[in-house]
């Protein structure tokens, strides 16, 4: 019955979608080019596929030989316009995924703003010395038109077996694929079979100006939140571990949690969920139920926890994150990027 009323709602989503489409392949609306090269990292679905690892991963890479701007548009914040990222920002002002790239890379201009016409208008008054912006999350924002699209797929999600919201998590039409360059599936299983990849590669790669590469998450050990609070020893394989998220799709996570922990709960909250003083208490209990265990969490999740002074001194002292990188399976992840700066370099 819930899918048959999703139906219906979900052919008028998809007009409207498409119809804004066509105004911008009309001319209606405008896209509008700059003069310094865009890379946008997007998707056509809800929920996490890895954008903010890509992200990281551009960054390091290339800000060797370019200055780096970020733009994101912060989702989650209480705050409107344009805003620069500190470092000591709090996340519900800037949000938790930029407030965590700019963590690690300070000396990156990292910005928020709904509205990425006036974002980098703004970067480039404010910081002329930036030459490459990486716009994160922009694919469906046509008002401007980046050099490079890097699409992020899910490999456990296929495009080509999904629905438009509500009744699947399709928030863009797939025939828009064709503005994407490159292809980033996702949280590929390790040993993946050559067939699944060759399906992946028919349904996404249309045009030679495409690329597709095959990637998976590694997770690092975990790491204290707080290290001048929590022991910074590696933890015990198949310890007792409280899994917390609060992320778009939380299964590689927690599957990864499982392999090497034994995890004895597991607290799964919304996407950008906002933490207050009931989640630590709760948190608490639990260290309390548990004896020996401690709380792992995610890295997006551990940005949201930096006032001591709200969390007990049971769970900052038994808080740990779980870093996770990009791992490409067929392909360097050298291949990608030199790519990437070739086509940066090429105008």
């Amino acid at each position: 019955m819930r899918d048959l009323l999703y139906v219906p709602l979900s052919l008028l989503y998809s007009m409207a979608v498409n119809f804004r489409h066509r105004l911008f392949d009309w001319g209606v609306l405008k896209s509008e080019k700059f003069d310094i090269p865009i890379i946008c990292i997007g998707n056509i679905t809800v929920g996490g596929t890895g954008k903010t690892p890509m992200a990281e991963m551009l960054i390091a890479y290339l800000k060797r030989t370019h200055c780096v701007a970020l733009l994101s548009r912060g989702y989650g914040r209480r705050t409107k316009g344009y805003r620069e990222v500190a470092v000591d920002a709090h996340y519900r002002e800037v949000g938790d995924e930029p407030l965590q790239i700019k963590r690690k890379f300070p000396d990156t201009v990292v910005v928020v703003c709904e509205k990425r016409v006036e974002g980098i208008r703004r970067i480039r008054e404010e910081h002329p010395e930036v030459n490459l912006i990486i716009m994160d999350d922009g694919f469906q924002h046509r008002y401007v038109q980046p050099k490079i699209n890097v699409m992020m797929v899910d490999s456990t999600r296929p495009i080509q077996s999904d629905r438009m919201l509500p009744a699947g998590t399709l928030r863009d039409n797939p025939e828009q694929l064709y503005r994407a360059h490159y292809f980033m599936v996702t949280k590929c299983p390790e040993k993946m079979a050559p067939i699944d990849r060759r399906i992946l590669r028919k349904v996404l790669v249309k045009y030679p100006y495409q690329r597709i590469y095959f990637t998976r998450f590694e997770s690092f050990s975990p790491q204290p939140v707080f290290r001048d609070e929590a022991d910074i020893v590696p933890l015990k394989q198949r310890g007792k571990v409280i899994a917390l998220s609060g992320i778009g799709n939380p299964k590689p996570f927690l599957s990864t949690l499982h392999e090497n922990y034994q995890v004895v709960e597991e607290v799964t909250l919304k996407d950008h969920h906002v933490y207050r003083v009931r989640d630590m208490q709760l948190l608490e209990e639990l260290l309390k139920q548990h004896p020996g265990a401690v709380v792992v969490t995610t890295e997006k999740d551990a940005v949201k926890m930096g006032r001591k002074g709200k969390i007990p001194a049971l769970v900052r002292q038994s808080l740990y994150y779980m870093p996770i990188d990009i791992t490409f399976i067929e392909d360097s992840a050298t291949d990608f990027l030199q790519k990437i700066e070739e086509d940066v370099r090429n105008n």
